[in-house]
This record gives structure tokens, C-alpha cells and sequence, in this order.
């Protein structure tokens, strides 16, 4: 049951992701990407790890630079990017081929076997996906196909390397997902004033978009993703993505007005299928024995992380 429950607030965080999209398009201002990026994830980085007041020490600079880096400093722009030259869920079907980048990384990084179940759930996952999106009305912009999976890849890389490392003895969730937020925020931040300039003029609409973003679909659902990475499997993690584009999918469909047609909907069907298969053929992590002490404890009610067990390699 605790699991159950694990994955289930896991979930969360790729069902927040999918209206990343229409939030991009509706509210926030266009071609700004970078912007985008940095507005997103450096405040909530940094209130988040003001929240934890904790502080990264020795070697934890440089690896929390690097996993900021792969989760945030590369995958926002890129995703963004893709975001905003490929129509309505386009950008989000590419997300669906990390999967498959985990199964691999995993399996070479982390010992995780590769089952041919898993494999045929996270392939199975990939083609619904596409079912939904890649129809003939679709218009797939190179630019915009490369970032999205380069992006994909990136996160793969970053999710796989977060449980190899695992966290810092004392360290809870909270303090991961604030570093790794500010870490790829800072090294947005040249980028965007280098390629876009002065922020632009924002709105209203613009506010409410990014409010939304900064809070909920970033702070909550990134300290609920990788708190879900300490304590299952990345293959099992990893497995959850193709809720994002399903998601986008539906908000399409429910907001915006984007008919879904019947080979869409079956698409669907496979896809969610596919996950929830995932998470009955990847199985529970292997028990490890931990002790904890009592700064340990302390940590870890201080940093709201009540049910996380931190990971320590």
C-alpha cells in the first residue's frame, strides 16, 4: 500500500507537467523560452531550499550543478522551445521516448535489470502516445523535434543520476529539489539575457501563468518527483512520464478546443495502459537496511519531507 501510495504521488508531478503546454501557449509571452525557464525554476529554488534551510556541502556543489543542470538548466529551455514551435501536444510526445533512455542508463549505471516486460510497457507507452499526436494534421517543425528530444534525454540522464547519487546524509527531498531548481536557474540566467535580452513586459495573464508554474507545476511537483525518485526504482519513476502527454492531450481537448478522434483515444487507452502495466512489471526497489540519527529526523520534519526515506550511496 505504501507503494501504491509513493507512485500515486509521483504521479502527480508528470500530470502537473502536462499543462505545461497550454499554459505556455495561453498565457505567457512567446518566444521566450529561456525566460520562461528562469522564471520557473530559480524562486521556487530558492524558496524551496530557504524552506529547508539547509545548504549543499563539499562535493554536493558540483553534483547538485550537474543534476540542476540535466533536470532544469537544459531541460526547461529545451522543452520550451519545443513547446512553442510544435503544435498543441507535439512537444509532448517526445517526452515519452525517456523511457526508454532510463531503461538503458539504468541498466548500465544503476544495475537495474532491463526486463522485457518494462521495455515492451515503455514502448508500448511511446506508440500511444503517438497515436495521439502524430496525425496528419500535425506539423512537425525540426528545430522544435530536436529540442524536445534532447530535452527528453537530458531528463533521463538527470533522473537516473538522482538515484545514483541518491541525497546527502540529513538531506531530504525539499533541500534536493530547492538545489537543483536554483542550479539550473543560475545557469539559465546568462543564457537567456545573452539570446533574449531584457525580460519582456508581462501582464496579468502573464503573472497568473507563471505563479502557476513557479508553485504548483514546478516547487510541488519536482519535490514530489524526486522525493518519488528515492524511493522507487528510476525505471519505475521514469515509467510515470507519459501521464504529461496524456494530460496535455485531455486539457487540449477540455480548454482549448482540440478534437481527439477515435485512433487518439485509443492511443490513450494504450498509453495509460502501458504505465500502469510499468509499474506492475518494474516492481518494488530491493529493501535496504538504514539507521537514521537524530539530526537526521530533524532534517527531515524541518523539511517537510514526513514519509521520504533519504537514500544514501
Amino acid at each position: 500500500m505504501k507503494r501504491v501510495t509513493t507512485i500515486a504521488l509521483t504521479a502527480l508531478a508528470p500530470i502537473s507537467w502536462g499543462s505545461t503546454y497550454a499554459v505556455a501557449s495561453e498565457l505567457l509571452p512567446p518566444d521566450r523560452p529561456l525566460f520562461t525557464g528562469v522564471v520557473r525554476a530559480l524562486p521556487a529554488g530558492l524558496l524551496l531550499t530557504a524552506l529547508a534551510r539547509k545548504l549543499p556541502t563539499g562535493v554536493w556543489w558540483w553534483k547538485a550543478a550537474v543534476l540542476g543542470g540535466l533536470n532544469i538548466g537544459a531541460f526547461f529551455p529545451l522543452l520550451f522551445l519545443s513547446a512553442y514551435r510544435l503544435p498543441g501536444g507535439v512537444a509532448a510526445v517526445l517526452g515519452s521516448a525517456g523511457p526508454l533512455f532510463v531503461v538503458g542508463l539504468a541498466a548500465l549505471l544503476l544495475g537495474e535489470r532491463a526486463r522485457l516486460r518494462t521495455v515492451l510497457a515503455a514502448v508500448a507507452a511511446a506508440f500511444g502516445v503517438g497515436m495521439v499526436v502524430l496525425t496528419a494534421q500535425a506539423e512537425l517543425d525540426p528545430v522544435g523535434v530536436a529540442a524536445g528530444l534532447v530535452s527528453s534525454s537530458s531528463m533521463a540522464a538527470g533522473t537516473v543520476m538522482t538515484k545514483r547519487w541518491g541525497r546527502p546524509e540529513g538531506v531530504g527531498p525539499l533541500a534536493m529539489t530547492g538545489w537543483q531548481l536554483t542550479a539550473g536557474g543560475l545557469i539559465i540566467v546568462p543564457i537567456a539575457a545573452l539570446v533574449e535580452g531584457a525580460p519582456p513586459a508581462l501582464d496579468g495573464r502573464a503573472f497568473l501563468g507563471y505563479g502557476y508554474m513557479m508553485l504548483i507545476n514546478t516547487g510541488i511537483a519536482y519535490w514530489l518527483w524526486f522525493r518519488g525518485i528515492g524511493q522507487l526504482t528510476a525505471t519505475s519513476v521514469t515509467l510515470l512520464g507519459p501521464l504529461s502527454p496524456l494530460t496535455a492531450a485531455v486539457i487540449g481537448w477540455a480548454a482549448l478546443g482540440q478534437a481527439l478522434s477515435p485512433v487518439q483515444v485509443l492511443g490513450m487507452v494504450i498509453a495509460f495502459g502501458a504505465t500502469v502495466a510499468g509499474q506492475l512489471a518494474v516492481g518494488a526497489p530491493r529493501p535496504k537496511a538504514e539507521t537514521f540519527s537524530s539530526a537526521e529526523v530533524t532534517d527531515r520534519n524541518v523539511s517537510m519531507d514526513l514519509t521520504g526515506t533519504p537514500v544514501r550511496r
